[in-house]
């Protein structure tokens, strides 16, 4: 098994942005992100918009899931904005406020490649530690928990506003 393991946030971030170049490089169609808030991903740094904008062609699909947006609307303005301007490779859902996560991870991004399947998952958000993962069971079985999460949510994070 090819893993990877790290530690500490400024780690945690530069592995996100990483993991979007090479989904951009590998041409990944989809990709699967997995935060409570997404308040402590670099959404809004100006590289990473790069990247994801480099990404975001025809046919591609970024699958978010978190408890809440509201944090990513207070917290990443940049980002609302591309996902306004990207929308339609965006899909946002919010899991039901009854559904139990004893065992899900602070964070979680898969995608494939040509050739290859990448999981970063990251395990304690006090001592941010984590794993980046090459193992493509590792990453089919993170893909089945994020599945199973999203039948257990709803629509979210629009990407416009309507004002009354």
């Amino acid at each position: 098994m090819n893993a990877q393991t790290f530690a500490g946030r400024a780690e945690f971030q530069r592995l996100v942005a990483e993991t979007l170049a090479w989904c951009a490089e590998q041409g990944s169609r989809e990709l699967h992100a997995w935060d409570a808030s997404f308040v402590d991903w670099p959404l809004s740094d100006a590289n990473v918009l790069s990247t994801l904008t480099a990404w975001a062609r025809h046919g591609r699909q970024l699958h978010l899931l978190a408890l809440q947006f509201d944090d990513v609307v207070r917290r990443h303005p940049r980002f609302v904005r591309w996902r306004r301007d990207f929308a339609h490779c965006v899909a946002a859902r919010a899991v039901e406020p009854e559904v139990r996560l004893e065992a899900a991870p602070e964070a979680l991004l898969l995608a494939v490649g040509d050739g290859a399947t990448l999981s970063l998952r990251l395990f304690d958000r006090h001592l941010w530690r984590g794993e980046l993962s090459l193992d493509a069971g590792q990453r089919l079985r993170n893909l089945e928990w994020f599945d199973a999460l999203t039948q257990r949510s709803s629509e979210s994070f629009a990407p416009t506003t309507l004002g009354l």
